[in-house]
């Protein structure tokens, strides 16, 4: 079921309306609710992945539970290592085994992979409550969360339909706690969420679809195009995945907040960032912190020589890389952000920036914005290396830039209009938690922004597209 579609435009108040009127009474009530609302949300793409999704629920339910009985025994060790290893094969056969065999018979087989590949139809967010499963076990281990025995809140926690299939990725420490206590309605919560959610509405359905129009043709026709056209539809490419997956976040965050539910925050203006340290630290937030909390510290961080400092950052822009999906675009992409990261941390240079940008004015410096205009081209370059289909479709994109030819523009104008009216939203709301966060007192002014975009939406809309982080 899709955000920006009919069905969950009846989905949500259905949900909500019996969430806080019927099963309010009960806080054990409610999240058997959350279940049954999110196994039905997420069936709704196919009934049988909720057997994958249930089976992942309660393998990190138990092993916390009886990580908790043989605490400071080998055994306990044991169980954790086993449903670490158990997620991640169930991760590795759906999404993985095709992959792997189709690069060994290109590379030992030429190429012959008759009656050796799965062709298993990959489960919708499986890697998003995968990891947040795992994130749950692993504390549990540490002795920074004690397990819970209700098994209600523990499906709860994996299976929120919100963010259960492109996150944020909630850690146990912040969401479980939420579904152990009781409920109350928030209006002015709810209004904010409300808010939040127009906005996601608005960056995904008006910026993002529309991009995706012109980005997809420029790609699927890249060698008969000029440099000048490869050039925009890459920079296009940037903001549409860009409102494309923080639209889903802003949904996902606004739409918990009316069940009284609050998730981390996956985004906070990364494209005004000043490096590319900056930027990791902005984009897709719940996937950056937990590598760094559960794969890089463990490993040592940057505390160590410096040659482990080099091992460490390649190892977790790696992950991030193929976590994103099967193909070596993805993690060439993963070492091309590593290559840019390692100068800023081997020189420690990479917590320069930790402020907020343009704090107190209206307009950054003429050093900021070449900052910010810098760190956007290389990760605009590496967008280039995401889209493409293979590491030589890329290759021949960025080669063929230099290349003079026509200029396409076809509803090249709706689309810079629009990211130029999203982004001048974002950057005078840049110190709040989202775009619509308004703090104006006129009701009359609020009331007209909303219609406004409501407006935009209606008349620039495309075909539902479905989100683009789905696949991963």
């Amino acid at each position: 079921m899709l955000f920006n579609s009919i069905e969950f435009a009846v989905f949500l108040p259905v949900v909500f309306l019996l969430y806080w009127f019927v099963f309010r009474r009960s806080v054990r009530a409610q999240n058997l609710f959350v279940v049954a609302a999110s196994y039905l949300f997420y069936g709704w793409w196919d009934w049988r992945f909720l057997f994958l999704i249930a089976f992942t629920s309660l393998c990190s339910w138990g092993s916390g539970l009886l990580i908790e009985r043989h605490r400071h025994r080998p055994a306990a060790k044991a169980v954790h290592i086993l449903n670490i290893v158990l997620n991640l094969a169930i991760l590795g056969l759906f999404k993985y085994y095709d992959f792997f065999v189709t690069s060994f018979a290109k590379a030992f087989l030429h190429g012959q992979t008759d009656g050796l590949l799965l062709n298993i139809v990959l489960p919708v967010g499986i890697s998003f409550y995968t990891f947040q499963a795992l994130s749950y076990s692993i504390d549990v281990y540490r002795e920074k969360l004690e397990p819970t025995h209700d098994i209600v809140q523990f499906f709860a926690f994996v299976s929120f339909f919100p963010q259960l299939v492109a996150g944020p990725i909630e850690r146990a420490t912040n969401l479980l706690p939420q579904f152990a206590k009781s409920r109350t309605f928030d209006y002015d919560q709810a209004v904010d969420g409300m808010r939040q959610i127009l906005w996601g509405l608005f960056k995904k359905i008006a910026v993002a679809d529309n991009c995706a129009v012109y980005v997809d043709h420029v790609f699927g026709n890249y060698t008969a195009q000029g440099g000048l056209t490869l050039v925009t539809a890459a920079v296009l490419f940037a903001f549409q995945i860009y409102c494309d997956f923080s639209g889903y976040s802003d949904i996902a965050i606004g739409t918990s907040k009316l069940f009284g539910i609050k998730l981390m925050r996956n985004f906070n203006n990364p494209y005004f960032s000043r490096d590319i340290a900056e930027f990791w630290r902005r984009w897709h937030i719940s996937l950056t912190t937990w590598f760094r909390d559960y794969v890089y510290i463990p490993l040592g961080g940057s505390r160590v020589s410096k040659g482990k400092v080099v091992r460490n950052t390649f190892v977790i822009f790696l992950l991030s890389g193929f976590w994103h999906g099967a193909n070596w675009t993805f993690i060439v992409w993963g070492a091309y952000h590593a290559l840019l990261f390692l100068p800023l941390i081997l020189s420690g240079r990479n917590r320069k920036y930790t402020n907020g940008i343009a704090e107190g004015r209206r307009l950054p410096s003429l050093s900021e914005f070449a900052r910010m205009l810098l760190t956007f081209t290389l990760v605009t370059v590496g967008w280039v290396i995401f889209r493409a289909d293979s590491i030589s479709q890329a290759w021949q994109y960025i080669a063929l830039i230099p290349h003079a030819g026509s200029f396409y523009t076809d509803g090249l104008g709706l689309c810079v209009t629009l990211i130029v009216l999203m982004l001048l939203v974002e950057w005078v709301h840049r110190e709040r938690q989202h775009g619509l966060d308004l703090r104006c007192r006129y009701a009359a002014l609020r009331h007209a922004c909303y219609y406004c975009l409501i407006i935009i939406m209606f008349f620039t809309y495309t075909n539902s597209e479905s989100f683009i982080y789905f696949q991963f």
